[in-house]
């Protein structure tokens, strides 16, 4: 496992699970995403991108399949629905 903080408004930290290919987002909001067969090149270009947020926005989201942390998505507003 690897992870690191990063210095962006948007995202608070990632983590990498090398065994499971995940890639763990985590956002300033609380909200967690996880992406699945994640390349770990991926998560380094992340961990050392100028703009994490912009290199999310353009890398990373819709790219991989991805879900929300099963633990946290009772907590979202339309998890009742």
């Amino acid at each position: 496992m690897r992870a690191a903080a990063l210095p962006s408004r948007l995202l608070s930290r990632i983590v990498y699970h090398d065994s499971k290919r995940t890639l763990h987002v985590h956002f300033r909001s609380g909200t967690l995403y996880v992406y699945h067969d994640v390349p770990l090149e991926a998560y380094e270009a992340l961990k050392t991108a100028a703009s994490p947020g912009r290199h999310y926005n353009r890398h990373v989201r819709g790219r991989y399949r991805c879900t929300f942390d099963p633990a946290r998505k009772r907590f979202r507003p339309d998890a009742a629905a």
